[in-house]
């Protein structure tokens, strides 16, 4: 085991993937693009999608506050689901906060967080946040005068205390491992992506079919690893270049609405963010404006190939949980969702960021459902009429 440790968990994930589904066997969810299985269900219909941002299950699992937020968790997912009906949920990143927990929970607690739209029978996408696969922190107090709390490592519930003691290494589930997790089931639509972007992993499209027409497209909907964790916060210029020529194959000539989901912010968030604390003036539109966009360390094309393409309607992240408005850039929207979970910092009211598409004619509404009932800051992010 000690050889495996020193080469680093992440390429051993990697590795194992990619050795259990090699180049020539690969799963039909690693392609990029997942079969016509999403669409619009009758001709006056819509497609609605809820977008839970910044989950953070599995905190401080050893104290009683820990468990009680993921409950909190489980009631405003539940809550929303109950409410808006959505046809499709995006797991907008940091579903676990990894770097709180041992690695033989983390499938525990990924589980956790897609449940309540798997017991709905809603199907979901995923996709990377910047805490899902970060390196365990030990907290420091562990080491004073009341030492390790008693934690449950092994996932056998025999195992013995040497057993369990042995199991505690309490090293980072990867990127691999989860979305290995995640697509085995039947409602999931993440996708492993193309093996030539690693070590980003969450890279792929999706596509909404027409009512009418169900053999033609209404809509795509791009997924993309903004990285951190195990690696540098960013859109790499390979990601970058895998959505231009994707979106040209898959959509040529760009008459096709698409949308675009990662985690983390771009920089061109901060060039057109309202000053931290100030009212969210029009055209932004939103409710909380309580601190900086944290963007990514850098840009490496991605901003100036999306404002170049008129299908290209909104980018959708989360990452600060203390903004959820949306602004207009160039061409596009640039949105934040709304901070779900109870886990992460922060105690401002959670809720979700609904989407709702409209066929015929395209629209694209949007509003934040709150954990209380409430909606607010409606907004048309694109409309045909």
């Amino acid at each position: 085991m000690n050889w495996v440790v020193r080469i680093g968990m992440d390429v051993v994930g990697f590795l194992i993937l990619f050795l259990t589904f090699p180049p020539t066997l690969l799963p039909a969810k690693a392609a990029g693009v997942l079969p016509k299985n999403l669409g619009f269900s009758s001709a006056n219909s819509t497609f609605r999608i809820a977008v839970f941002a910044d989950l953070h299950y599995g905190e401080n699992a050893w104290t009683d506050w820990g468990p009680r937020q993921d409950q909190n968790s489980d009631l405003v997912i539940s809550s929303v689901l109950n409410m808006e009906n959505p046809d499709f949920v995006v797991y907008l990143g940091d579903l676990v906060t990894a770097n709180n927990l041992p690695m033989p929970n983390a499938s525990k607690y990924w589980e956790q967080a897609i449940s309540s739209t798997r017991n709905k029978n809603i199907p979901w996408a995923t996709l990377f946040g910047n805490h899902d696969d970060t390196a365990f922190e030990w907290p420091e107090d562990w080491f004073g005068s009341l030492g390790v709390p008693s934690i449950q490592c092994s996932s056998s519930q025999s195992a013995t205390g040497s057993e369990q003691m042995a199991d505690c290494y309490f090293r980072r589930s990867t990127r691999a491992e989860l979305i290995q997790l995640d697509v085995q089931h039947n409602l999931s639509h993440s996708s492993y992506g193309p093996r030539s972007l690693w070590p980003s992993i969450s890279n792929y499209v999706l596509e909404v079919t027409s009512y009418k027409h169900p053999e033609l497209p209404a809509a795509f909907l791009y997924f993309l690893d903004s990285g951190g964790g195990s690696y540098p916060e960013v859109i790499s210029a390979s990601q970058a270049r895998w959505f231009q020529q994707t979106s040209a194959q898959t959509n040529p000539g760009a008459r096709i609405p698409e949308i675009v989901f990662w985690h983390i912010p771009s920089q061109a968030y901060s060039e057109i963010a309202p000053s931290s604390g100030s009212p969210i003036n029009q055209p932004c539109v939103g409710s909380i404006n309580l601190e900086e966009v944290a963007p990514q360390e850098a840009e490496w094309g991605i901003m100036d190939i999306l404002t170049n393409r008129t299908s290209v309607k909104a980018v959708i992240v989360g990452h600060n949980h203390g903004l959820d408005w949306c602004c207009p850039y160039k061409s596009l929207w640039l949105c934040f969702a709304r901070h779900t979970g109870y886990g992460g910092y922060g105690s401002w009211p959670r809720g979700a960021r609904i989407l709702e598409l409209v066929e015929e004619p395209f629209a694209l509404n949007s509003w934040i459902r709150m954990e209380d009932g409430t909606t607010h800051s409606k907004i048309t992010l694109a409309s045909e009429v």
